[in-house]
């Protein structure tokens, strides 16, 4: 099969390259896809699981990626929950070859069926960042009706989720970026924004969440906007500053079937929105991964036509 790997961790996204690998079989509980996109996500080069397996010890050359929309051709020893044939989505194990190849050995459980009317682009879209919004505001960050959310990045892949999410839950939301992204932010759904780099985060107030994506400097400064007993949930690592009366919570998204189900009927109602910015033919994502500039929203990899 065609596939993209990685082999050298400090050449970066020039170090990718379009090679022929042997097919994946499937192994107890996996089943194979047969991809036809992908998502591919600009920082996991820099992801130690990109490049060692769970004994540290190198596990090059890699395939990257770890979202993915196709259809089931295999079937492992032990699969329950899904048939062959059947159309998937969901979020691959970080350490494991990826998604960037017209085959790929998944986890089972790791897949939830996608809806025949949802095109596999907007499927491979949806895993990382829809699961990351989702766990991060209602699993960690316990978001309920009435309370008000931060939103760092709201017009980014991930915070446009959260927006989203938070707005239909009934939540108050405060959107955050650069003063470009306003509008973008407040079609998400964001009732109010604050310009991180010319307006004042401090002057909004209490919030009873901050959802941060970019920690260092800009989640310090949250933690002293959360009200008491509220919570500050980052996808950045563990930051320096708490808040003084309430919670903060650091946390990598996992895989849930039951949840990719809840997001893929909310693109089907029309209730949520992806944030695709670059789709590309498998053939021409290398030079895609390269160009000079990039557009913003997620880069989707279309490995089947």
């Amino acid at each position: 099969m065609k596939a993209i790997v990685v082999m050298d961790q400090t050449a970066g996204t020039a170090g990718m390259k379009l090679v022929e690998r042997p097919e994946p079989q499937a192994a107890i509980n996996d089943v194979v896809v047969e991809v036809h996109a992908a998502g591919f996500t600009w920082d996991e080069l820099t992801w130690p699981p990109t490049w060692t397996n769970r004994q540290d010890r190198d596990r090059t050359p890699s395939i990257p990626g770890h979202e993915l929309a196709g259809v089931v051709t295999a079937l492992g020893y032990g699969t329950t929950g899904l048939s062959l044939g059947q159309r998937v989505f969901g979020l691959t194990d970080w350490y494991r070859d990826g998604t960037l190849g017209e085959y790929t050995a998944v986890e089972a459980r790791n897949l939830a069926p996608l809806p025949g009317d949802v095109d596999f682009t907007v499927g491979a879209s949806l895993p990382m960042p829809g699961l990351t919004a989702w766990q991060g505001l209602f699993q960690h960050g316990r978001l309920q009706s009435g309370q008000s959310v931060l939103v760092h990045g709201a017009a980014g892949v991930v915070g446009s989720m959260a927006t989203q999410l938070a707005r239909e839950n009934g939540a108050y939301v405060i959107g955050t970026g650069r003063a470009a992204h306003r509008e973008a932010a407040l079609d998400f759904g964001a009732r109010e924004f604050v310009d991180l780099e010319n307006d004042a985060l401090e002057d909004i107030g209490g919030v009873d969440l901050v959802f941060d994506v970019f920690g260092g400097e800009i989640a310090k400064r949250s933690a002293g906007v959360i009200r008491k007993g509220g919570t500050l949930v980052t996808i950045a690592g563990p930051i320096e500053a708490r808040p003084a009366e309430g919670l903060a919570i650091d946390f990598v998204v996992e895989s849930d079937r039951s949840q990719l189900g809840e997001i893929a009927k909310r693109v089907r109602d029309g209730r949520l929105r992806t944030n695709i910015g670059t789709i590309v033919p498998l053939d021409e994502a290398v030079a895609a991964f390269n160009a000079p500039e990039r557009r913003s929203g997620k880069t989707i990899i279309r490995v089947r036509p």
